[in-house]
């Protein structure tokens, strides 16, 4: 029998995307729970894949049209959209944007079906457009899922200062993380040489910085230091660390920030103390390179939520982040599975205890590993969205709005 199926509408790889990544792993799993009805994507126009329809054209002012039809011809049991503001701005001839509008219009000429839309970028103090959109967002929705309970509580104090009635549509649905992609420590000899890291002669032990190179990923900050962070990890535990920096460009934006720390790498790799190691961050090769460090950095100065956290968590490693700092700082505190810094002095001091307290490092891998489990597992993330999916729907068929309770 026929089973009407999930539509997703996002960005998807090939492009290289974090959402359409995210798009790629949640969608993974939402089939797995969902193995009677297909899971479909309508993706942009450089989307590929089986199910995937590449219809979003940000090049036309009325891109949402098509999007609209085809909803109508798939009959979708739900409609699930991850919403970035990058993906869904048109720009007309002289460079000026519509602020989203048509993704606004989409969510009405598809209000027929029910409509869940996953935003992912909810800062903790939005500026005025954007809690104008947030807001248009929740009325044209039947369920709004946020990734973090902060950003629920500060729309809660944040909208009322606008006159606005605060939201009840709103769940709080956290970032998935994958479940299966943990090695023992047995297995990690083989990673590093499959990956080619004994030809470089890497040390037994490593700091990982791996991910996209982005200029908010800020990696000058370790690098600036490490010459005198490896001096006394040495010093203190007897042990030789390695800094491994792997990773590539995504944005020619930041091609400035992304030379000059790939020379100081260079320049730190010549010193025999670091090594940098390029590739793209993307599939199961990104695991396995973070897979091979003793605990990661993740220095980010701008950030709601990380798919590079996501797999850090996947792995259960140790990191060290920033703070405060939106989904970073919230997940940090609520996994009790990583330390946090807010100036460069702590970040020194938090490598330095980190590298030489191995009960630690398999104390906050231990707390990683009940949350991957308990919380951001996919297959627990999933559950949350077919809940999502069941509120949407009965709204649809009562006519009554999702009335969820507040967080505090």
């Amino acid at each position: 029998m026929y089973k009407n199926p999930i539509v997703m509408i996002s960005s998807y790889p090939p492009r290289l995307c974090g959402i359409g990544t995210f798009t790629e792993e949640a969608r993974e799993f939402i089939q797995k729970a969902s193995p009677q009805r297909d899971v479909l994507v309508i993706s942009h126009d450089d989307g590929r894949g089986k199910g995937v329809f590449r219809l979003i054209d940000m090049t036309r002012h009325n891109w949402w049209k098509s999007v609209a039809e085809k909803i109508q011809e798939l009959d979708p049991y739900a409609v699930h959209l991850e919403h970035e503001y990058g993906l869904y701005e048109y720009r007309n001839e002289r460079g000026i944007g519509d602020n989203n509008k048509g993704f606004l219009m989409l969510l009405e000429a598809i209000s027929n079906y029910p409509i869940v839309v996953e935003p992912h970028t909810v800062h903790g103090r939005l500026r005025d457009a954007e809690a104008n959109f947030i807001y248009r967002l929740c009325q044209r929705s039947n369920v709004v899922l946020l990734k973090c309970h902060y950003q629920k509580w500060r729309l809660a104090w944040m909208f009322p200062g606008y006159g606005w009635e605060t939201p009840r549509n709103i769940m709080v649905v956290p970032h998935g993380a994958r479940p299966d992609r943990r090695w023992g420590v047995h297995e990690i000899p083989g990673l590093r040489k499959e990956l080619g890291l004994d030809e470089i002669g890497l040390a037994d032990h490593v700091v990982g910085m791996i991910g996209w190179i982005q200029s908010n990923k800020r990696w000058d900050i370790l690098l600036s230091m490490w010459d005198e962070i490896h001096k006394e990890i040495k010093r203190c535990s007897g042990q030789e660390w390695d800094l491994l920096a792997a990773g590539t460009m995504r944005d020619p934006d930041h091609k400035d920030d992304y030379e000059e720390w790939k020379t100081e790498v260079l320049r730190l790799e010549r010193k025999g103390i670091a090594h940098y190691h390029e590739f793209l961050p993307m599939g199961d090769l990104y695991y396995k390179m973070m897979a091979v460090c003793d605990f990661m950095v993740l220095p980010s100065t701008d950030e709601t939520q990380s798919g590079t956290l996501a797999r850090i968590i996947a792995l259960n490693k140790p990191y060290i982040t920033t703070a405060p700092m939106e989904g970073l700082t919230a997940q940090t505190l609520e996994s009790e599975g990583g330390l946090l810094f807010t100036t460069k002095e702590m970040l020194k001091e938090k490598v330095i205890r980190l590298a030489c307290d191995e009960e630690l490092r398999l104390k906050l891998g231990e707390n990683l590993k009940h949350y991957l489990d308990e919380v951001v597992s996919w297959e627990v993330v999933t559950r949350q969205y077919h809940k999502a999916y069941e509120l949407a729907r009965r709204s649809k068929r009562t006519g009554r709005p999702v009335a969820l309770e507040p967080e505090f």
